[in-house]
């Protein structure tokens, strides 16, 4: 089989690792890929949003299935295309990917459809969510509606902080037409997972879960980044909520879906915050999570490949998902400066990897022979272990022994599940 992987992060580096495995696959192929992703695949340069060219490669290769990472490329009609030209793709097309790109859209669904998630109003005039902001009060959570690169939420914990979040997006126009609309919504409180699912219209299939850390600061400090690792499992996580927030948010989605007639087909990714009243939706994602791939195909025991061939044939349901008992972390190691503005083109040299300690490049490239930095989130540091306290300590000593001057990481991944 000849694999298609559209994207160039550490996701893709994951996927890819992981779909090398299968005995399956002949060749991989991976537009744009990175430094890392071409040790196991032959990258070419187009971008993850050039539809036309990405299908005429398709097409030129005869690709017999194409994996689609972000969601930049799901809702730039990727998905639609390649079905349109009878190529078999995995990733839902771009109507169902509105539930990623358009955080209104996404509340107006699971509103819709009793998806339990938390209130909220939607603005486009700034003076009105400012009066909004004032009459609640605060913390309060302002979100840009569109695609933002995971940096368009704002956990205001302040008025202050609210009113600044809201002049950036609408008045500075800091996302573009992503923060034309901006989502207010009440801050919910407990912890975070990461729940994903693979979904063929109403079949369900979940994953084992994870928890992602946001900010870019321990302690979850700073502005809100990409992520800045992942861990899983989520041992203070009783299976009973997760269970839960599969039957009461999950499949209720995808019925939903469904019956808006979206055939969805692919990853739902489902934020989660477990509150006192049960788990709620934060936000749902359209694809794979990242950095919680990292953490989760690692412990797939299954062939991916046969699972999601599945779904790109509509056979989802004839399949099931074996998961290794080992934990896993994931730590990201940024650019200095990130999510700000920083510097690429520093260099950096990484241990061999092993079984239990895999590096998924994430913003590299090559010049030459050397490994350089080329993004923000640079190098995403994985490790496995019978237990978590295991894998995280593995993962950090990965982390000392890559050379990358000036690398930026948080040194608290996995502790809230070891209640540190």
């Amino acid at each position: 089989m000849r694999i298609l992987v559209i994207g160039g992060g550490g996701r893709e580096h994951a996927l890819i690792w992981k779909l090398a495995q299968s005995p399956q696959v002949k060749s991989i192929y991976c537009a744009p890929g990175n430094g890392g992703i071409a040790e196991k695949a032959t990258c070419v340069p187009i971008s993850a949003t050039d539809v036309n060219r990405l299908v005429r490669f398709a097409e030129e290769k005869a690709i017999d299935l194409t994996v689609v990472g972000p969601e930049a490329a799901l809702l730039a009609g990727v998905v639609d295309t390649l079905e349109e030209r009878g190529l078999k793709v995995f990733g839902p097309n771009q109507a169902a990917a509105r539930v990623e790109g358009s955080k209104r859209y996404a509340k107006e669904l699971m509103k819709k459809y009793g998806v339990p998630t938390g209130d909220y109003r939607v603005f486009s005039e700034g003076r009105e969510a400012l009066d909004y902001i004032r009459r609640r009060g605060a913390p309060i959570v302002i979100k840009a509606d569109g695609l933002a690169a995971g940096k368009g939420v704002v956990v205001a914990e302040t008025l202050e902080q609210a009113e600044q979040a809201v002049k950036r997006m609408l008045q500075d126009k800091a996302f573009g037409d992503a923060g034309k609309e901006i989502v207010v919504e009440e801050r919910l409180t407990g912890q975070e997972i990461s729940l994903m699912a693979f979904v063929d219209g109403e079949t369900v299939v979940p994953m084992v879960p994870a928890q992602d850390h946001k900010p870019v600061f321990n302690g979850d400090k700073g502005p809100n980044t990409g992520g800045m690792g992942a861990y899983s499992p989520v041992p203070q996580i009783p299976t009973k909520i997760v269970d839960q927030a599969v039957q009461e948010i999950l499949h209720p989605m995808a019925r939903g879906m469904a019956e808006e007639g979206l055939h969805y087909r692919g990853v739902l990714y489902a934020g989660l915050m477990v509150t006192e009243e049960g788990p709620k939706v934060i936000e749902f994602n359209a694809r794979f999570g990242d950095p919680e791939t990292q953490v989760i195909l690692p412990r797939m025991k299954s062939d991916l490949v046969e699972i999601i061939w599945a779904v790109s044939r509509g056979r989802l349901s004839e399949t099931s998902i074996q998961w290794s008992d080992q934990s896993s972390t994931c730590v990201v190691m940024a650019a200095k400066g990130y999510p700000g503005s920083y510097k690429k083109g520093e260099t950096i040299t990484v241990p061999e990897p092993t079984r239990d300690r895999i590096i998924f490049h994430a913003g590299t490239a090559r010049q030459g022979d050397a490994l350089v930095s080329a993004g923000g989130r640079v190098l995403n540091v994985t490790s496995l272990g019978d237990d978590l306290r295991a894998a995280r300590e593995k993962a950090y000593q990965t982390v000392d022994q890559i050379g990358f001057d000036g690398a930026h990481y948080r040194t608290d991944i996995a502790c809230k599940g070891l209640n540190v």
